[in-house]
């Protein structure tokens, strides 16, 4: 595990362009504090730092076959690198070391590109063909490892964090502002996009090619998990297989492992498989509250650790504490990415690093995996009507009338009830929707009414000269599909995550995880598992159960019984507290900040942001944009008062 930085050129590289590699490997020393490697040619510059987890006191970086044509830096881990091992040692291939990454040398030698199809595991990484003089960088099929690139005509650079790219001097810190746009939306940034105009990531599932004569950039997606083919077997024995298989593989490490446990089906599962795998030795982490409110689950994580006997480890979070993070939190996560429980999962990980256990596995990937959101399955339901419809001719209101009845009999539900005039509302807006959208464009965040009532208030805070209807067509463009639509579940299950997994999920428990110098590993999203759920889920439709059947079963002898039936409750910290703490100490940012400056927030919504107390969706719109102030300042070394953010970069902010 590490980061790596490199470029490559037509023209002989510079003292000043080595100089830019060894910055960027410099701000990824938090990547890797156990050492450093490097490789110069006359056209190829390659840096890395190494978190040392496999083969501690051997597998350094730079790795090279037997003649050293071929250069290796590598940033993560691969599982099954002891079979592959086997299998290439037996081929007549000769290993220098003991380092899990260095199968990936020889399976080039072996199947050049097509070595990618062998790995099983999470990387992103950076392989020299002097023969041939061509880079292969390449990214794991689910994005757990990041690659950031950056082209200017006859160079590319690339690093593991956005950061370390802007570090080099070479990039102008200019705004994309089709990002922005839908980074109010999403709070996040979709990939390839970054908010910086003219760098991209590599998107996950993908391998680049980078030839020098002539010079050429070839791009390649080499997996789908659509692709999976179909499977006839049980479902739950196929599940309960590789998931035991899973957990063998990820717990595979030179050093301690732990788990973050919280009073979840998915973490509680996982760390009873992972218990099995590595007996003795596994060590629990856990976060609550001051307080101990109703969502802390620091007693069900503590039940659930008792049951496996393991030793648990709890960290309580204050919200002055979270107050004091914010500015370095935004800065650590790399990426703007606007949810209030970040402060969790960075947490976490410091605690596991403090205790010395710097690998950490996590239940991130259940819930969209196996249908564990309500709205998903709700969102599925409405897409699968909208295609009915549409090969029906227009649709008609009695096809959406619903009618509901209320929740409970609390006053609060009830008001909201009548409100909704018993979903007649609800039917209503639904209707619409369908009538008015491209009949392309399937229902899937549309359905949030969080994010309905957001893409609403947008442009009341959003200058006239920001919007543009070209940010519209590109915020709908990854949910406009042509028709037929053969399989809205499968598709279904591609689009959350490579949304919202990939880009909230899995990219803030890479950055946070390794801000800290730990490895974090996800077992539930390893390729071979999604695929045979994906296969099960072509012989054998699963949306229409309860949700998260297949998985339940699957592992209902694991856990105890209070843990198959406990409802579904989300990772919930005081949000509201938390956010109206940040407002209070940091909230006059925006009044006269960089968004105002350079026309994003609109002067007069900047000031109500500052100085008013906010709900519902202008709360999280407040908190979207406060944490993309902080993080422009944080890249700039612009100072807000009192605040004196860490800098990566004294170039100016350029105009968006």
């Amino acid at each position: 595990m590490c980061g790596i930085a490199g470029l490559i050129s037509t023209q002989p590289i510079t003292s000043l362009q080595q100089e830019r590699v060894l910055r960027m490997s410099d701000t990824l020393v938090h990547r890797g504090p156990d050492g450093a490697g490097t490789f110069l040619g006359s056209r190829v510059s390659l840096a890395m730092r190494r978190l040392s987890i496999i083969d501690l006191s051997g597998g350094w970086q730079p790795l090279y076959n037997e003649d050293k044509s071929l250069v290796l830096i590598c940033n993560g881990e691969i599982y099954n690198f002891v079979e592959l091992r086997g299998v290439l040692e037996s081929k007549g291939h000769r290993f220098r070391s003991n380092s899990d990454a260095e199968v990936i040398v020889h399976l080039y030698e072996e199947y050049g590109e097509g070595c990618i199809h062998h790995l099983r595991g999470m990387f992103a990484f950076a392989l020299w063909n002097e023969t041939r003089k061509c880079l292969f960088l390449a990214r794991d099929r689910m994005g757990e490892k990041p690659l950031y690139l950056l082209e200017q005509g006859d160079t590319l650079y690339f690093a593991s964090e956005l950061k370390a790219l802007l570090r080099t001097g070479v990039v102008d810190f200019q705004l994309d502002r089709s990002a922005v746009y839908q980074y109010f939306h999403h709070q996040y940034v979709p990939e390839p996009m970054t908010p910086i105009k003219g760098v991209r990531k590599l998107p996950a599932a993908t391998h680049l090619t980078v030839h020098l004569q002539p010079w050429s950039l070839r791009e390649f997606k080499y997996w789908q998990m659509e692709a999976a083919p179909p499977l006839e077997s049980d479902p739950v024995p196929s599940i309960r297989t590789e998931l035991e298989r899973v957990s063998e593989l990820t717990v595979r490490s030179d050093v301690p492992v732990g788990i973050a446990l919280s009073g979840g089906l998915d973490s509680g599962a996982l760390a009873a498989l992972a218990a099995r795998a590595y007996p003795g030795r596994l060590t629990a982490f856990t976060v609550g509250y001051e307080g101990r409110p109703r969502f802390d689950e620091r007693h069900e994580a503590k039940a659930m650790a008792d049951y496996l006997s393991i030793p648990l480890h709890e960290v309580e979070l204050k919200t002055e504490d979270m107050v004091q993070a914010f500015p370095s939190l935004v800065l650590r996560a790399d990426d703007p990415i606007a949810d209030i429980a970040s402060y969790g999962y960075d947490a976490v990980m410091q605690a596991a690093r403090a205790h010395g256990v710097p690998v950490m596995l996590s239940g991130q990937g259940g819930d969209e995996l196996f249908w564990g959101y309500s709205w998903m399955t709700e969102a599925l339901g409405q897409t699968m009507r909208k295609a009915r419809w549409q090969q029906e001719g227009r649709p008609k209101f009695s096809q959406y009338l619903r009618v509901n009845f209320p929740s409970t009999w609390s006053r609060r539900d009830m008001v909201e009830w009548c409100r909704s005039a018993a979903g007649l509302g609800s039917s209503y807006q639904q209707f619409l929707r369908d009538r008015q959208n491209p009949r392309e464009r399937i229902v899937l965040h549309e359905h949030s009414p969080l994010f309905r009532t957001i893409r609403d208030s947008i442009p009341s805070i959003l200058t006239d000269t920001f919007l543009d209807s070209a940010y519209e067509s590109d915020l709908w463009k990854p949910y406009t599909l042509p028709h037929p639509w053969s399989r809205p579940d499968i598709l279904f299950t591609r689009l959350i995550c490579e949304s919202y997994l990939a880009e909230n999920g899995i990219a803030q428990g890479d950055r946070l995880s390794m801000a800290s110098s730990v490895e974090l590993r996800l077992p539930l999203v390893d390729y071979r598992l999604i695929e045979i759920v994906i296969g099960l889920r072509k012989g054998c439709p699963d949306y229409l159960l309860p949700p998260k059947t297949w998985f339940k079963e699957a592992v209902k002898d694991l856990v105890p019984e209070w843990l198959l039936h406990r409802s579904k409750r989300g990772f919930q910290p005081p949000g509201r507290e938390w956010m109206q703490s940040v407002w209070a100490r940091y909230g006059h940012a925006l009044e006269d900040g960089l968004l105002v400056h350079h026309a994003i927030l609109k002067p007069e919504t900047a000031r109500a942001m500052a100085t008013q107390t906010h709900h519902g969706p202008l709360a999280q719109l407040t908190f979207t944009a406060l944490v993309l102030e902080y993080w422009c300042a944080a890249l700039t070394g612009y100072q807000h008062e009192s605040v004196s953010p860490s800098v990566i970069s004294g170039r100016p902010v350029a105009p968006c």
